[in-house]
């Protein structure tokens, strides 16, 4: 079904969400942090990132605007994914550009339910 990048400094979040998206047949590859995921970027392009908000160095906040202010990566869907989960992080989440904002931890149904909807759009 695609391929995702999944960024965030949890191995236990990696691996659930993982896990998930592998349910769906997705091929998944994995960053620490942000700057590590947009050093992959530069030699791979996902169908669709998933990405935490509290990571080291640039929160998921600035790697998604980096993101869609850049013409190579701007197109690809971005699924903030935090324990910061209030109304107001979830609506600074999509001014930043994302695509959607599920609170942590990940229920299973709605990230799902979310990444078929990003991907076949």
């Amino acid at each position: 079904m695609g391929t995702a990048l999944i960024v965030d400094d949890s191995l236990t979040e990696r691996e659930i969400i993982t896990h998930y998206l592998k349910q769906l047949g997705i091929n998944v590859s994995t960053a620490n942090s942000g700057e590590e995921a947009l050093e992959k970027l530069n030699s791979q392009i996902p169908d669709l990132i998933v990405l935490d908000v509290v990571l080291p160095g640039r929160s998921g906040f600035e790697i998604c605007r980096a993101l869609k202010a850049d013409t190579k990566t701007q197109k690809i869907p971005v699924i903030l994914c935090s324990t910061k989960g209030s109304e107001m992080d979830k609506f600074w989440g999509l001014k930043q550009g994302a695509d959607a904002y599920i609170p942590k931890p990940v229920d299973q149904e709605l990230l799902l339910t979310t990444v078929k909807n990003l991907i076949k759009s």
